[in-house]
């Protein structure tokens, strides 16, 4: 009897296995079924980002675009509630067409780990999808230029939080009012578009390569994140 118990036992566990990724149950009497609505949803999303990336490669006369070999587009999962925004693309990154890598992508990976985050669970983009020549700073007519695409961006993604790394991403969502160095360490409430989020401000990876001592800023900036991730009870996608 035992015998037949386990088996039949074994077969279930076979068979749940089997369907676990396509259905999640619990015990709601609606939205039984939420891989299929979850999957639906990143389906639109992926639509609506494949449609802006390509308008944004449909830009027509910049300069950033000339002189550079990638679009920039971003890195991440699509669906967290967590966004981030650099500056633009640096050599390195237009040569990949993927942004934040080299010593700083390195260092933004360190960063997030220091707060059980990594690259599969956050969304990573920048001002401008462009390297900006000599690895400068994007000018205001550059800012203004794409960011019409950010908010669109911003709009698609729809943040609970959004991370704001270096002046350029401060003054192009903030404003130009204020100082990083004062505004880093605070919560603001940003409507950008359509979309209602928590911004936060912190020093570029690139800046803290040259100026070390700032990692004690920085990593308040990350602490504070981490603890408004489980205020806001955001689920972390493993």
């Amino acid at each position: 009897m035992t015998k037949k118990i386990n088996t039949k036992l074994v077969k279930l566990i076979k068979y749940y296995s089997l369907i676990n990724h396509n259905l999640i149950y619990d015990n709601k009497s609606i939205n039984r079924y939420k891989f299929a609505n979850n999957f639906q949803n990143t389906s639109h999303k992926d639509k609506e980002l494949e449609e802006l990336k390509e308008d944004i490669q449909r830009i027509k006369n910049c300069e950033l675009k000339k002189s550079s070999k990638n679009i920039v587009f971003s890195d991440g999962n699509p669906n967290s509630k967590i966004m981030i925004i650099g500056e633009g693309p640096g050599a390195n990154e237009d040569l990949e067409g993927m942004p934040f890598i080299g010593r700083a992508g390195q260092l933004l990976d360190n960063m997030l780990l220091a707060i059980n985050l990594n690259r599969d669970n956050v969304y990573i983009t920048n001002v401008v999808n462009y390297r900006p020549p000599e690895n400068r700073s994007p000018t205001l007519d550059e800012i203004k230029r794409y960011l019409p695409f950010l908010t669109k961006h911003i709009e698609i993604i729809d943040p609970k939080i959004l991370i704001l790394l270096g002046s350029t991403a401060l003054n192009t969502i903030i404003g130009n009012e204020e100082v990083i160095s004062k505004a880093r360490g605070k919560w603001f409430k940003k409507k950008i578009g359509k979309c209602n989020t928590l911004v936060i401000v912190s020093f570029h990876p690139a800046f803290l390569i040259r100026q070390p001592k700032q990692k004690a800023m920085s990593w308040k900036d990350l602490k504070m994140i981490r603890s408004k991730i489980i205020e806001l009870n955001i689920k972390i996608e493993k």
